[in-house]
């Protein structure tokens, strides 16, 4: 009898085993193959591809396990948690392989929260799209059944999201490289980068840009202001996990003390927040000179005012609410000179971003918007 295998070391494994076969699957039933491709291109909800995967490293780990039934509740011998495999194992690991997943667990999503029931074919998850959650209860049960090996479906789950993330990177590089193509001409006005930007801000599923339109300014002009910008945290997680003041903290070169702190709003700004911002920087016991709220909608004059009485308040530190268009006008305006640079740091951040942060569409949309732009300066 072989001895029990980890964690860690079956998800390396499944990897290699999949990154040797990228062309083609090691499971002859194609029904089985078509199930695993659905789950992991499903566009609009990823949930089920960690599901699954929290469930299948479990009972490669543990295989007395009911596969069906990753929900300690259940009170069964056989039951297990499948959050605490899918935030300790699946997590770290498909953002170490920059696998196209959530970065959350699957099991704090509104389908698969507070459950505790055995994941049989017949179960209503309530979740959307219902022929998503269809194909995972199936999966289930065609591993519970004996149609397919854990290990199996496990390296089929790993070679096709290897084949997504492939695939989307070829994009990326084909349109960065049809860029470069481009006769050189005048460059980008300061104005027609405000133009790109806010085009860019209006696509769908854009609230994590404002946070990399600060970040590319401060990257764009940090050695005439002698400050920087810490690395950005994780788009989901709180300040509380983080022990982050905001979304955006900004340092002296020399220096690892936070000078500047921005929170970046999608919606108005109000009291509440900046009662809730003043109040996190006095539990940090960090001592800010400004704490700057960005956001892309009006600002009320009340609320203006109450942040800048706040600067008596808390013996010298400044609350600021700025426009994100208008921050950024004023920016590309002050270092002209830099405008490119900031439109370069700008597709450098946004490219890094993972795409449970910033969707492969949104990074392809800028690209085009950006070539659009580009192209129309050329041709005048």
């Amino acid at each position: 009898m072989s001895e029990p295998r980890e964690p860690t070391e079956i998800l390396d494994l499944a990897f290699e085993r999949a990154s040797a076969h990228l062309a083609k699957p090691d499971i002859d039933n194609p029904q089985v193959v078509e199930r695993v491709k659905f789950v992991c291109r499903s566009r609009h909800n990823r949930a089920g591809i960690r599901l699954l995967m929290a469930c299948l490293l479990a009972k490669i780990h543990e295989p007395n396990l009911d596969i069906r039934k990753p929900y300690t509740e259940i009170g069964h011998p056989d039951c297990y948690s499948g959050r605490t495999y899918d935030e300790q194992y699946i997590g770290p690991f498909v953002n170490e392989h920059a696998l196209p997943c959530n970065r959350t667990t699957a099991f704090l999503t509104p389908a698969l929260r507070n459950r505790n029931i055995v994941l049989t074919p017949s179960v209503d998850l309530v979740g959307r799209p219902q022929k998503l959650y269809e194909n995972a209860l199936q999966l289930l049960d065609n591993v519970h059944t004996g149609k397919v090996s854990a290990d199996d479906l496990l390296t089929e789950f790993m070679r096709q999201l290897l084949l997504i993330r492939n695939e989307s990177q070829q994009r990326l590089d084909e349109m960065i490289r049809s860029l470069g193509e481009l006769e050189e001409g005048i460059p980008l006005s300061a104005e027609d980068i405000v133009t790109l930007i806010k085009q860019h801000l209006a696509c769908p599923r854009s609230s994590r840009l404002p946070v990399l339109v600060i970040a590319a300014a401060y990257e764009a002009a940090r050695e005439r202001l002698g400050e920087r910008v810490l690395p950005l945290e994780d788009h989901h997680a709180a300040d509380l996990q983080t022990g982050a003041l905001g979304d955006l903290e900004i340092t002296l070169m020399d220096d690892d003390e936070v000078v500047t702190s921005y929170e970046m709003k999608t919606r108005r700004v109000t009291r509440e927040d900046i009662d809730a911002a003043i109040e996190k920087v006095s539990d940090t016991g960090k001592k800010v000179d400004n704490y700057i709220f960005i956001t892309t909608e009006i600002i009320e004059e009340d609320v203006r005012d109450y942040a800048t009485s706040m600067y008596d308040q808390t013996g010298g530190i400044e609350v600021v609410i700025l426009n994100c268009i208008g921050f950024l006008r004023h920016f590309l305006h002050l270092f002209h000179r830099l405008r490119l640079q900031f439109l370069e740091a700008y597709q450098e951040f946004l490219l890094n971003e993972p795409d449970s942060a910033v969707r492969q569409e949104l990074k392809e949309a800028f690209l085009a918007l950006r070539r659009a732009a580009e192209s129309s300066v050329d041709a005048t």
